[in-house]
């Protein structure tokens, strides 16, 4: 499985929105786990959003909570996630992953199978 992310704006400035898209041709999703992760520059991957795909729960890191929406589109095989009030702690470069069907989700990158390349968002004035 090949994940392709992408983006529909990389720089934007402060307070700004952009949304991310993940899709892999031909895959539905279906019922996996799918996770978005970012990794800061100097700093370590972190989770910031997942979604299960076996009771639709999602979760949130506390600093994205309330700005952020994970969302999929099963039609469209694509898993979106939409942010908004953009800050400068915002910037890095952000991976979406798909893991197995379970109920609920982690931030743990050893429950996701497949990675995309990742995508450099900017926060910038």
């Amino acid at each position: 499985l090949r994940l392709a992310a992408g983006v529909w704006g990389g720089l934007v400035q402060p307070g700004g929105s952009l949304r991310l898209s993940c899709a892999a041709a031909g895959y539905p999703f279906g019922r996996d786990t799918i996770g978005w992760f970012r990794q800061a520059p100097g700093k370590e991957r972190e989770g910031i959003a997942c979604m299960s795909g076996q009771d639709r729960s999602t979760r949130y890191t506390d600093s994205v909570k309330g700005r952020f929406t994970l969302s999929k589109n099963n039609a469209r095989e694509t898993v979106f996630l939409q942010m908004n009030s953009l800050g400068p702690d915002d910037t890095a470069v952000y991976y979406c992953a798909v893991g197995k069907t379970r109920f609920g989700c982690r931030f743990v990158p050893g429950d996701y199978e497949s990675w995309g390349k990742g995508t450099l968002v900017t926060v910038s004035s």
